[in-house]
């Protein structure tokens, strides 16, 4: 994946934050969302294990179930 240009965007609240967030995300195709995806986690596995907190052996995501009574 080629690396692209990283600029930052200094939000005026969290609700613009993420309105920020959406619409950046909205504006890729899905390809490039899951590539984005992958990259990241290729970033993550490529950390010391003592840095990770889940899927030591690096296969597959995180999968959480969470039981509230």
């Amino acid at each position: 994946m080629k690396m692209k240009r990283i600029w930052v965007h200094k939000a005026t609240s969290f609700r613009d934050a993420e309105e920020f967030d959406r619409h950046y995300y909205r504006a890729m195709s899905a390809k490039e969302r899951v590539e984005t995806v992958q990259y990241l986690r290729e970033l993550y596995l490529r950390l010391p294990s003592r840095h990770r907190k889940h899927a030591p052996n690096g296969k597959g995501l995180r999968r959480v179930l969470t039981i509230v009574q």
